[in-house]
């Protein structure tokens, strides 16, 4: 490691993550430029030029003149989580022991006088209790927390202490050395469990958890990391955008970035190889994230801390899927003046989840939990153009317009067109004067997911005016949210009709 020596300030990284923390710390409430000149004590110019790269980076959304923490920033928490690694190694039993004991169950570790959430997996009940990931509480009143002051005690119990009615056990994980690394807690309510009946209930299969995320942790290390030499993107990005773009905000942003390539962290020459920058570019970067808390040294390499998940991933991390997608829909709208909807496959039909309407007399009528045949429909077939080709074998096409087609070999042929062209055009098959045109969503490993269309009125165009006026404006959206969708975790891509009713309150 290079000795950090005397800390060299780089003054708008530092003041970049000021408006973020901001942002981050009132997130239910809109918030302007001049709300962050207020909060922050940062001048207009430097919180203008501050949102601008925020913007461009894809972190914050402008909605008029507010603006809001986008699911990309959630990239800066998800690079701790995996410079820890914890959340990794230990989510599989964590999880298991949820489905267990029926209770929720998470994971959390120590972050000053206090405990933030790393994982979380939860029981979805009328009166349900969680935390987010992200989340802080003060380490004495709660069951993590006290399990981790306390790393002699065997377990820990919380009685209501962080809020009436929760009740939670907690007992801590050991690193190999036999240092508590964090706390796995099962919390539940009093209309379940007294606090004794908890420890009774989930206390044995808890203790069980940990031995086993204990032996996971002492496992073989992770491989050495792939080591990629980059691009610093930011220049050209400056020349572009010019004075609003703040690059050194951006450079620092990526060292940070760059510090989760891997569990254990990066050197300093990992992360000038990483981000394409200078090394002392680098070295101004992290020793501001270190003076800040967001990074420490560990031998010669740095990792990133739990304090980087204060930058909005809690409340990025809770935000129901709906919350996600309709923003893009908007958006969409307000280019090509036509409705657009998103959709999951479900069995064989499909289910909208979102939708934006446009503002017409005459307009195409439909809401979100609408379910149609996937068959008949723009967005079904290039849902099912991601499916096995056996998938189509129990699918009878039947009449829902002249237009429909109803032959299997016709279908399966306009699948595999779909699957070939990259979007489905469907023209009055599913009702007479409805055209849409669609295109699918992937997830991380490129699995087709869900997809996105837009549907207008025969009268207003023609299947060619789709394919040249809407397409390309429709996949810059399925980008877009597909970008957005990569940092949401849980059930949410499954298609499930349960989970994906849910997902859209």
């Amino acid at each position: 490691m290079e000795p950090t020596g005397t800390p060299e300030t780089a003054g708008t990284l530092e003041r970049g993550l000021t408006v973020l923390r901001v942002l981050a710390g009132e997130p239910r409430r809109r918030m302007g430029a001049t709300d962050l000149v207020r909060a922050t004590g940062l001048a207009r110019s430097t919180v203008d030029r501050v949102l601008a790269t925020f913007i461009h980076l894809g972190y914050v959304r402008a909605e008029g003149r507010d603006v809001v923490p986008a699911p990309r920033l959630m990239e800066l928490g998800e690079a701790y989580l995996a410079c820890g690694g914890l959340r990794d190694v230990l989510s599989p039993p964590a999880e298991r022991l949820a489905e267990a004991l029926d209770e929720s169950v998470s994971l959390a570790v120590r972050d000053g006088a206090g405990v933030r959430f790393i994982a979380q997996f939860t029981r979805r009940r009328t009166m349900s209790v969680a935390f987010r990931v992200g989340d802080l509480l003060p380490a004495s009143r709660c069951a993590a927390g006290l399990a981790l002051l306390d790393p002699a005690a065997p377990w820990a119990v919380d009685d209501q202490l962080v809020e009436p009615g929760l009740v939670a056990v907690a007992v801590p994980v050991r690193g190999p050395d036999g240092t508590p690394l964090c706390a796995v807690s099962v919390v539940s309510h009093t209309s379940r469990h007294t606090a004794a009946g908890l420890r009774e209930h989930a206390l044995p299969r808890l203790l069980e958890a940990a031995a086993e995320m204990e032996a996971a942790l002492a496992g073989p290390a992770p491989g050495p990391k792939r080591e990629m030499a980059a691009v610093d993107a930011s220049r050209a990005t400056k020349k572009e955008l010019g004075a609003g773009y703040l690059q050194s905000l951006a450079r620092g942003l990526a060292v940070l970035v760059s510090l989760g390539a891997a569990p254990g962290g990066s050197t300093l020459a990992d992360a000038a190889r990483a981000t394409g920058q200078p090394r002392a570019t680098v070295r101004r970067a992290i020793q501001t994230l270190e003076r800040l808390g967001y990074v420490a040294a560990d031998g010669a390499r740095f990792v990133l801390l739990p304090k980087v998940l204060e930058l909005g991933y809690a409340h990025l991390s809770g935000r129901a899927f709906r919350e996600v997608v309709q923003p893009h829909l908007a958006d969409l709208v307000a280019r090509v003046h036509e409705s657009a909807s998103f959709a999951v496959l479900s069995g064989d039909d499909i289910v909208y989840l979102a939708r934006v309407p446009t503002e017409r007399i005459m307009s195409v009528d439909i809401t979100v939990g609408t379910r149609f045949p996937a068959y008949a429909t723009s967005m079904g077939r290039v849902l099912l153009a991601g499916q096995p080709a056996e998938r189509l074998d129990g699918i009878t096409p039947r009449p829902l317009s002249r237009h429909t087609i109803t032959s299997p070999a016709e279908l399966k042929a306009a699948v595999r067109q779909a699957a070939a062209d990259g979007y489905a055009l469907v023209d009055q098959e599913l009702e007479e004067g409805v055209r849409s045109i669609a295109v699918p969503i992937r997830d991380r490993e490129g699995r087709v997911v869900a997809a996105v269309n837009v549907a207008t009125h025969a009268s207003r165009a023609t299947p060619a005016d789709l394919v040249r006026d809407i397409l390309p404006a429709l996949r810059e959206t399925a980008a877009r949210m597909a970008a957005d969708l990569a940092y949401i975790h849980g059930p949410a891509w499954n298609g499930s009709l349960p989970e994906a009713a849910r997902l859209t309150r």
